[in-house]
Formats: structure tokens, sequence, C-alpha cells
């Protein structure tokens, strides 16, 4: 563990990356905020608890404690959209999901203190990344990287209506192989609950950066509404009675594409 971001080594060909787990904001920059900002509502609350169960599928755990709102470690480091022509957040977030403003007047950050927080926060998360792939893929001939994501299940200013409960992103299947991503898509079926592979949400910059199947390594990102496992408004608590509903179809999505990774 460090002050960035929570390391926990397993020897499975899986690893589950939270960028967006993490609540602080460093308090040198914390009176730049807005009190909305710091609320930090559009965290991916609660990944840590509903994934626990990776640790006995003996995953590799890494999981963020910086707000992406003090930098988002799932978008490119030159602030490249991953979306064009659609609305979202960038490296450095000024608005809310909701379309608030982040930073209070004349403080958000300008170019250089962009590059200081790409060079303090997001670098170290991603060299991070690719050291624990780079161990798991001398284990094992391929590696499952699990993005995993939430967000509140109604947001207007980036989608139509409630979006799916499950959301899977491969790049459209370039991110892994074809058996690993219906491997998800089978246990997302089966559930009861809704799902779309390659919907609105295709996978982030870590799911299309590290994502190489023909390089051993297989990602794929699941964005989940939060309200399958949560209460989506303040003091957003997790919901034990939710999370046991969809906690073991989570298990079946990873251990399904997992035992998929395991058999390319």
């Amino acid at each position: 563990m460090t002050e960035l971001f929570t390391l926990e080594r397993g020897e499975a060909p899986l690893l589950i990356s939270i960028p967006h787990l993490g609540t602080q904001i460093p308090d040198d920059l914390r009176d730049r905020y807005t009190d909305v900002a710091l609320t930090v509502a559009d965290t991916d609350w609660h990944l840590d608890r509903l994934y626990a169960f990776a640790r006995e599928l003996g995953a590799t755990m890494l999981g963020a404690r910086m707000s992406r709102y003090v930098i988002d470690l799932n978008r490119p480091s030159n602030d490249e959209s991953l979306y064009p022509g659609q609305t979202t957040t960038g490296l450095c977030p000024t608005e809310t999901f909701r379309g608030e403003p982040v930073y209070r007047a004349g403080c958000a950050p300008d170019a250089a203190e962009k590059a200081r927080r790409v060079q303090t926060y997001w670098q170290p998360y991603h060299d991070t990344l690719t050291a624990e792939l780079a161990r798991l893929r001398e284990l094992h001939a391929n590696v499952l990287l699990w993005e995993a994501h939430s967000i509140a299940s109604v947001l207007p200013r980036l989608f139509e209506g409630k979006l799916p409960d499950l959301n899977l992103g491969t790049q459209d299947g370039r991110t892994a192989v074809t058996a690993v991503q219906q491997a998800a898509i089978d246990a997302a079926s089966e559930s009861g609950f809704t799902w779309v592979a390659n919907g609105r949400f295709k996978g982030g910059f870590i799911t299309r950066q590290f994502g190489a199947p023909q390089q051993g390594i297989h990602a794929v990102q699941l964005e989940m509404c939060q309200s399958t496992y949560m209460h989506e408004h303040a003091p957003f608590d997790y919901a034990p009675e939710r999370a046991a509903q969809v906690q073991p179809i989570l298990r079946k999505m990873v251990g399904g594409a997992l035992a998929a990774v395991k058999a390319v």
C-alpha cells in the first residue's frame, strides 16, 4: 500500500484494477475545489468490497486512493477524448457528471499543474499496472485484466435514459479474444440483470492501452450501475441486500472470463 493506491498481489492470471475507487484530495489542493466536488460523488464507491471474492480466485487487486477529481487514471495522459463527439470528462475534470463545477473560480489546473499531476499521481498507477501484468505474464501464458467501474444509473448529461445494469467493454472485441468476452456475456445474460456489450462504454484508456490478446493480456471493462449494490445519493452507502444479489453474478462473470483465459 502507498498513499496513491493499494496493491494486494496474487498468483492467479487475474488482475482487478479499480482506478476510480479513490476519495482522497490532497490537503494542499482542497481549497481549490467547490463544496460539491469535495463530496467526490463520482467515485466508484465500494468496489473493493464488492469484488472481495476475487481474492479467493487468487487475484491481484489494485485500487486507487486519490479521487478522479484530482486526476482520472482511466484517461490518456495527453487528455485525448476517448469518445469523440460525445460528452465526457477529461484527465483533470472541471465538471462533475451532472455538470457542476469542480473548481472554484480561477482555480482549475493549468497545463503545468496537469503535467505535475500526471507525473505525481497518474504515472505511478500505470507503472504499477505494467509491472504487475508483466509479473503475471511470467507465470502464465495469458492474463485477464478486469477493469472494475461503477456509475450512477441515470446521468442525463452523459447518456439517455437509464443505463443497463452491467456494461461490458472490450473495444468492440479488440482487447480480449471472443471466448473471454463471451464467457462474461453468458454469465450476464443468465443473471436477470440488464446488460450490454460494447454499448455506451466500450472500455476506457486502461482497457485500450493494456488489452493486447496477441501478447497474452485480455482486458475487459465492466461499468456497473451503482443502483445494483449501493445507494446512489449521499452518503453513498453500501446496500448489502442489493449487493448480495449481484455479487454472485460478478463472480460468475469474472470466473467465466478467467476460465476462458486459462483455456486460450
